[in-house]
């Protein structure tokens, strides 16, 4: 038997037997006038009897006939015993005969009621009958119930709280604090959306307290209503923590000063200090005082401390370092004069510099931190060693900077910035511990780097790191640890060509070295293939040098006023049909007025597209992914650092094979991918990665080497393969196994 049901059922009987150990009370001679009465809780006693099955004889409190019937025949007694002691009290007069009768019949259709809510289980009758009877026997002494209800269930407080006999009690008010106690203290999370309905329960002080140390976000929110009855109480509890909150909650500004907040409690800082910076936030000042805290704050955390509102601060320094930094450089993007570009740079320190970079990882472009922000760093450094920013900064993002210089292909300058011992140090670090982890990030960032690393040596020391840990992980039968490690084992090993391993079969996924023509096409044999265009200066070439490539025989263009559909032509071919919308005028937004068209268009017609192209600069790239349908099995980004989207991606398309650039794209390198794709699925033919990449890799020359080395594909996008092989290994584990090792999100 199950535990818990075993802990249930002796509960129950422990409880009932309690009840039948009162001896039996005579009932006297029942006045015809409450007869009606009395047979009204004996019907419910018989009803009750019958709640889980009409056919029952017995309630089944345990499903053990034995125990059940010594169960049932101590409620009975305890029930028939309050009905004598009613008739037999001489103090109670006909009206108070008649209140209590209906107060123990009003507990049992009660308890029927929460039954069949589901909100008391079988087992918890007996200790409702006796809580009732313990109850009745104080309120009839002129006592309090409080002792009752402080130990009981709250399930068996309510019934007795909102009981028509007991609500008169003199213990009811604190009864009702005690119960909405007992609710917070089931529902810790849930404190201030509990006391919105009870601000003047007798415990809210020290609640408000617990929760200004423990969530000082949620608070704040609370705080902030002009009028409800929750925020005043908040607003007069005597506490530093809680009135600082309170005071900021209030105003206009307060978001600002927020971020500070834990200096600010410890007297570090002064609101004094801040506001000048607050009234002229746009400048360089706030945002440097978010970063010199952020760096506090890491060493704290470093040492084992835990600053309150860490996670507000941070987010409050991604977007200032986004709204006045990384967006203004990046709409420069086109600008040839660097000086000019990253003007807005000038003043900023290297470690100002580094979380600019850190922060704005999926805003940044590819341009920004390769010619702006990372070499920066080091200009700006008087003795330009990595490895002492990184202590400047208490390793604070670390794992973070490393992926982005592999994705960005400086990872080996950032490395030689320092002495090889230390880099060597720093790489274990990266790979070490990623079991400890709250989220799947880590680990798909050490897969998304290893793919970038060209560096034989680091390569080997990485991988002989993920071996260490995995045979770490199964000497103490860390599952977490198993897992993700032998992943990392299995797709590293598999880049070896010489160690012949087939990542696929090994890790159970689709396969990743070839894209089956058949997973392409859908059930008339059709594929279909869908290109997001945007209207930017750079539309009319690419668009122009994409249209020209199907202007032959073997394709057939049709073209309305706002998408045109390619289909190719010829017998013995794969039937395919592109949808492009038209490059039309960005500032007017009808390019994204032609995408929904045609998206519109493909929806009526149930028309899937399996593979999706992605043309345009990488800041049109969310507005691609928030049309993606997830139908996509194969997704081309031809945007400069699409490789850091590839999370966004396999959240909507879980399966999707993906090409993608680390840095800068070319529309020449796009079309040469599109025209060999295109190409061998209309001969039909799969598409073998290795193929396709040597046969590009010929076709683009010399001039454009460069820009192609950058794309990955599909088969060496480790990142993206390691997150489908753990979701699929995750699917194979029993929900004990899923339980007791807690489900890792991606992020």
């Amino acid at each position: 038997m199950h535990m818990k049901k075993i802990f249930t059922t002796v509960l129950a009987v422990f409880v009932a037997l309690a009840v039948f150990a009162q001896p039996e009370i005579k009932m006297p001679p029942i006045p015809a006038s409450r007869e009606l009465h009395h047979e009204t809780i004996l019907n419910s006693l018989n009803a009750i009897t019958k709640l889980k099955s009409k056919t029952d004889t017995l309630f089944p409190v345990t499903g053990n006939k034995v125990l059940d019937q010594s169960i049932n025949k101590s409620i009975r007694l305890r029930v028939n015993n309050m009905r004598a002691q009613i008739e037999l009290n001489n103090s109670l007069d006909d009206n108070g005969k008649f209140k209590w009768l209906r107060g123990v019949n009003e507990m049992l259709t009660a308890y029927m009621s929460a039954y069949r809510a589901r909100v008391l289980s079988a087992s918890m009758l007996p200790p409702l009958v006796k809580a009732y009877g313990d109850a009745m026997e104080v309120e009839l002494a002129g006592g309090s119930i409080i002792d009752v209800i402080t130990a009981n269930e709250p399930e068996i407080d309510n019934i007795l709280i909102e009981n028509f006999a007991l609500k008169n009690n003199p213990g009811i008010a604190a009864a009702q604090d005690v119960l909405v106690l007992k609710h917070i203290q089931r529902n810790p999370n849930d404190i201030l959306k509990i006391l919105t309905r009870y601000p003047d329960n007798r415990f809210a002080d020290s609640l408000i307290i617990k929760e200004a140390l423990r969530n000082q976000e949620k608070l704040y929110d609370y705080a902030a209503s002009p009028t409800s009855a929750l925020a005043r109480r908040i607003r007069s509890v005597d506490h530093p923590l809680v009135k600082i909150i309170s005071t900021l909650a209030r105003s206009k500004t307060g978001r600002m000063y927020f971020p500070f907040l834990d200096n600010l409690y410890h007297g570090k800082i002064t609101m004094d200090s801040i506001t000048p910076l607050v009234k002229n936030d746009s400048s360089a000042g706030y945002y440097k005082l978010l970063v010199r805290t952020r760096i506090d704050y890491a060493e704290r955390m470093h040492n084992g401390d835990t600053p309150m509102n860490a996670r507000g601060l941070t987010d409050k320094l991604k977007a200032k370092a986004v709204e006045l930094y990384i967006n203004e450089i990046n709409a420069l993007h086109d600008v040839s004069n660097e000086n000019i570009r990253f003007k807005k740079l000038e003043g900023l320190s290297p470690e100002e510099l580094y979380y600019l970079a850190v922060l704005g990882e999926e805003e940044i472009y590819t341009s920004s931190f390769v010619k702006g922000v990372y070499p920066r760093i080091f200009q700006r450094m008087t003795v330009p060693r990595s490895d002492s920013l990184l202590y400047t900064v208490h390793n604070d993002y670390y794992k973070k900077f490393i992926k982005m210089c592999a994705a960005y292909n400086t990872l080996d300058n950032f490395l030689s910035r320092m002495s090889t011992e230390t880099a060597e140090k720093l790489m274990r670090s990266f790979v070490d511990r990623l079991e400890t982890a709250t989220t799947l990030e880590d680990a798909v960032d050490v897969a998304d780097s290893y793919a970038s690393i060209y560096n034989k040596d680091i390569r080997k020391l990485i991988i002989g790191e993920v071996q260490t840990n995995l045979d770490e992980s199964n000497r103490k039968n860390n599952r977490k640890g198993q897992l993700i490690y032998r992943l990392l084992n299995t797709i590293f090993l598999s880049m070896d060509s010489t160690k012949k391993i087939d990542m696929a079969a090994e890790l159970g996924i689709d396969p990743v070295y070839v894209m089956p023509k058949t997973s392409l096409q859908d059930t008339s044999g059709r594929i279909i293939i869908q290109q997001f265009s945007y209207g930017d200066k750079d539309a009319v070439t690419y668009f122009s040098a994409f249209m020209n490539k199907f202007r032959n025989p073997g394709w057939k263009i049709k073209q309305n006023p706002k998408w045109v559909e390619i289909s190719s032509t010829g017998k013995n071919t794969t039937p395919i049909t592109i949808y492009a919308n038209l490059p039309l005028d960005e500032k007017k937004e009808l390019d994204i007025e032609a995408q929904d068209s045609l998206i519109s268009y493909l929806e009526e017609h149930e028309l899937e597209p399996k593979i999706v192209i992605h043309r345009g600069h990488s800041y049109y790239l969310n507005e691609t992914i928030g049309r993606l349908p997830s139908s996509a099995k194969l997704v081309l980004l031809g945007s400069c650092g699409g490789y850091q989207k590839l999370n966004d991606i396999l959240n909507i398309c879980p399966t999707a094979q993906i090409i993608s650039s680390k840095q800068v794209a070319a529309g020449v390198v796009n079309q040469s991918l599109i025209d060999e794709i295109t190409g061998r699925l209309r001969l039909g033919k799969d598409l073998v990665w290795e193929d396709v990449w040597k046969s590009v890799q010929g076709k683009v020359g010399t001039n454009y080497k460069e820009n192609f080395d950058d794309y990955i594909p599909p088969h060496k996008n480790l990142g993206a393969i390691f997150i489908m092989a753990y979701d699929n290994a995750w699917s194979k584990f029993d929900k004990a196994d899923q339980t007791s090792m807690g489900r890792m999100r991606l992020r």
